[in-house]
Parts: C-alpha cells; sequence; structure tokens
C-alpha cells in the first residue's frame, strides 16, 4: 500500500498496490504491521456500509464524542464520492481546516480518518456505496455532527444542497456550527 498524509495530520490516503494478471488484480487493503509504521490503528472492530441512490447525497460531517472517539477508514465499493474531513482537535495548528478527496470504485483509494476528526461525504455518481471500517463500535449516546455549510469552514462541495432537500438528512441540517461546539 502507498501510504500519503494529507495536509491535516494524521489523516492518510491510502492506494492500493495491485499485483495484475490476466485475471485482474489482488491487493491488499489493511496490513496492521504497515499502519503501525505509520501510528495508525488497523484494529477495526465494526463495518458499515451506506448505499446511495441519488447523485449529491451528502452525509455529514459526524464524528463519536468523547470517550468514543474512533478511527475510521473509508472507501468506496461502487460509484464515487467527495469525502471530506474536517480538523476538531482544538490543540492541533489545523483546528478547523478541512481536506477533501475524490473515492471511486475505480480508484480503490481510501481515507484514513484518526480520532478527533468530522467525517462525511457528498456523492458524484447515483447508486454510490461507501465501506467504513471503524476502531470503535457505535456507541447510540455519542453520535455528534458539524453543519457542512459551516462559513468558517468554507467547504466546496461539488453540488448545492438547499433547504428541503432529500439528499441530507433532517438530523445533518441541524447539526452545530463548529464554533458553537466549544461554547
Amino acid at each position: 500500500m502507498i501510504f500519503r498524509e494529507t495536509p491535516l495530520a494524521g489523516a492518510y490516503v491510502l492506494d492500493i498496490e495491485p499485483r495484475a494478471d490476466a485475471r485482474g488484480f489482488f491487493a491488499r487493503t489493511v496490513d496492521r504491521d504497515e499502519f503501525a509504521r505509520y501510528g495508525l490503528d488497523a484494529n477495526f472492530v465494526q463495518q458499515s456500509v451506506s448505499w446511495n441512490p441519488h447523485l449529491g447525497t451528502l452525509r455529514g460531517l459526524h464524528y463519536q464524542a468523547a470517550p468514543h472517539e474512533e478511527d475510521k477508514l473509508v472507501r468506496v465499493t461502487r460509484g464515487a464520492i467527495f469525502d471530506v474531513i474536517v480538523d476538531l482537535r482544538t490543540k492541533s495548528t489545523t483546528h478547523g481546516h478541512w481536506y477533501g478527496v475524490e473515492l471511486t470504485a475505480l480508484n480503490h483509494r481510501q481515507l484514513y480518518i484518526p480520532k478527533g476528526f468530522a467525517h462525511g461525504f457528498q456523492t458524484l455518481q447515483s447508486d454510490t456505496e461507501v465501506f467504513y471500517e471503524m476502531t470503535v463500535p457505535f456507541h447510540p449516546d455519542a453520535p455528534r455532527g458539524v453543519r457542512w455549510d459551516d462559513p468558517d469552514l468554507g467547504i466546496v462541495w461539488p453540488y448545492s444542497i438547499g433547504a428541503g432537500d432529500t439528499r441530507m438528512s433532517y438530523s445533518d441540517l441541524q447539526h452545530p456550527l463548529l464554533k458553537e461546539l466549544a461554547s
């Protein structure tokens, strides 16, 4: 695997190194020892999938509150997304910065998201399926979020979302602004 650290310390884009032949290819997507060399936790205890029938669907920005913070590995098994992370670590020099990367079923790219980040995505194709692996199980009291359209974040999403748009959940529309998290 090829590990490229993003501008947000601790978050990595991972590309596979396929071994191809006439049948197609084979490649590792997780290697606990290799992850450890980069200080990444690959002890995934839960997997989830989201299916999104519509182009422009926006999910996020989500995270789990302490003490249930999670590391997450995200990839696309069908379709394509614009995947976004936001650094929520108050002591980080990149607190409040965001990073986005295109993950597709064809590029096989993965995004490793460490604890202390919010995560969301917007679909770039209809019929998109996203696969997640987490190091901490979902806890029903821990889900939190940050507004996808927080003007202080200035995230540039590929498609606009308006009030009443069914491509976004009601709960995601209610998330606070980043500056409201600290108050």
